[in-house]
């Protein structure tokens, strides 16, 4: 261990949330042995269900996502915020349990929530062909009995008109011999007055089976509730002493939404939740980063209830009692010299293959193949990385020669289809190659003429994009040095509540998360066009 480490490894006592910064919500917590993960949802990008690994609960490394191929998932045509919700970890017998759930839809009602499972010796894998399981609602969890069973839990969807279409949280026995669903799905707890009652897991512990659940829907008014019975299919009896953690009636809190958690039981015996929250940038502002992951340390006296102190989101907890173990950092400039893109990477609705993805064609540099428009579905090339900080940018350096005006590559800051903004090269028609400005505000777009720059035939540019609080401000370099542009863009327009549509009182659209910094490549013609970007650097300010 270097002195630097072994220096951090001495001094971090504390828990500071949130742990995972930027887009990481719905954390699924899992201990195997001395070994610690964090399962987020990751609805629209692959890799799905991201997952990080600690030792001791203060540092948290990247170790990618699980879902890397369209065999496990085809995120073909998924909606903007759709695809994976709410992933569960759980371990029986020497095996990792995934369960996740495809959500297709979330109008009028519906939702069409597919839930699946795979499995695997190591959180590495290799990871089993995904076994359907039922689409009676999302937020699925695996839990297993002491008796040898196990259980799908998930919240019970109604789609009738004039019903509560969170129907409470239902149970069904889940047999691992024949990897199938068995029995009568059965409902066992309906939630307590805050509504909305989804995320379940469920844990035994001093004769009781205890049931977590989120409440009051994943913005401002979220919650995590616990509930109790002697018996595993109830009646549950929730905490009446309200719910364990939540930010409602603290607008003064940094961290926001606290909710949807699960808990982990040390091996000292200690207990944590892991929950999502978020960091507005004002008051009730949006949130820009999304959903994040936090933890939270638990009291649980014998026969009591699990109490977390003051029952509201800390920004600073002390660690538990375990051996500090960092991990050395990331480093902040990606060459491209592996043989697969890093795990701070995502793509957008389709995995990092090389139908369109290339890192051996040209040593040190990712090549990526033109895809489909900014409001394509099926084949966009954005390769992209989520926004830690309010401060922050990504610098990288291109090879691009458009045909024509089809042909667009670039950097970008990036919510979903109808919110972003864009600098590209492209060829204008008198055939020059320029760099453009664009962006896209709830789909309607706003062109900067005024700002397009030659690039006066300079082989390689240099392009920036860049967070500074509530703005975005982007540069570029063709040979002489950087030149930021001369304007200030709306990065609000870039959070989950500037996505979100209600139209009669029904969602048109939601916003679950976060702002993301990419490399975006257009070929709107499909004729065959790639650009070259020659190492990609990413910095918190």
């Amino acid at each position: 261990m270097s002195t630097e480490i072994a220096d951090v490894a001495t001094a971090a006592r504390s828990i500071r949330n949130p742990v995972l910064t930027g887009f990481h919500p719905d954390p699924s917590i899992l201990r195997v042995g001395d070994d610690y993960y964090l399962a987020t949802s990751t609805f629209e990008w692959y890799p799905g269900v991201r997952v990080h690994h600690s030792r001791d609960l203060v540092h948290w490394r990247a170790l990618g996502g699980i879902i890397t191929d369209r065999r496990l998932l085809d995120l073909h045509g998924c909606g903007d915020s759709n695809g994976v919700w709410a992933p569960d970890l759980s371990y029986h017998d020497g095996l990792f349990y995934l369960v996740y759930s495809d959500v297709a839809s979330f109008a009028s009602g519906y939702w069409d929530p597919q839930n699946y499972l795979t499995t695997a010796p190591d959180i590495t894998g290799p990871w089993s062909d995904p076994v359907p399981l039922h689409a009676h609602g999302f937020d699925a969890s695996l839990f297993h009995d002491t008796d040898g069973t196990s259980w799908l839990l998930s919240m019970s969807a109604d789609w009738r008109p004039g019903r509560d279409r969170f129907g409470g949280i239902e149970i069904q026995r889940y047999d691992r011999d024949r990897r199938r669903l068995v029995g009568k799905a059965e409902i066992i707890f309906h939630g307590t007055s805050a509504g909305l009652t989804e995320g379940p897991h469920l844990y035994r512990r001093d004769g009781w089976y205890w049931l977590v659940t989120a409440e009051g829907g994943t913005s401002w008014e979220h919650q995590v509730t616990v509930a109790r019975s002697r018996h595993l299919h109830g009646p549950y009896l929730a905490d009446p002493a309200g719910p364990m953690l939540t930010s409602v009636g603290h607008p003064d809190l940094r961290l926001q939404k606290a909710g949807h958690g699960s808990l982990v039981e040390t091996q000292h015996g200690d207990w944590y939740l892991a929950h999502l929250v978020a960091r507005p940038y004002t008051t009730r502002g949006n949130c820009v980063l999304g959903r994040e992951t936090a933890i939270q340390k638990v009291d649980w006296p014998a026969a009591g209830w699990p109490r977390i102190p003051g029952g509201v989101p800390a920004e600073e907890i002390p660690a538990p009692g375990l051996p500090a173990h960092p991990w050395p950092d990331e480093p902040a400039t990606d060459d491209f010299d592996g043989p697969e893109l890093g795990t701070c990477w995502s793509t957008l609705r389709r995995p990092a293959s090389a139908d369109w993805l290339d890192l051996r064609a040209r040593p040190s540099h990712l090549r990526v193949y033109g895809g489909q428009s900014p409001v394509g579905r099926q084949r966009p090339s954005l390769v992209a990385r989520r926004v830690g900080a309010e401060r922050c940018s990504l610098e990288t350096v291109v090879e691009f020669d458009p045909v024509d005006h089809r042909h667009l590559a670039g950097v970008t800051a990036y919510y979903n289809t109808l919110n972003w903004h864009y600098l590209y090269l492209t060829r204008d028609d008198d055939g020059r190659v320029v760099l453009e400005l664009l962006s896209s505000d709830q789909g309607r777009r706003k062109t900067y003429p005024e700002l397009t720059v030659d690039v006066g035939g300079a082989s390689r540019v240099g392009l920036r994009a860049e967070f500074d609080g509530p703005v975005v401000r982007f540069g570029y370099d063709i040979g002489d040095g950087w030149r930021q542009l001369p304007v200030g863009l709306d990065a609000t327009i870039l959070s989950d509540e500037h996505a979100a549509l209600i139209i009669d009182g029904e969602p048109a659209a939601w916003g679950f998360t976060g702002a993301f910094l990419g490399l975006w490549v257009q070929d709107l013609g499909n004729d065959g066009v790639y650009a070259d970007f020659d190492r990609a650097t990413y910095l918190e300010h």
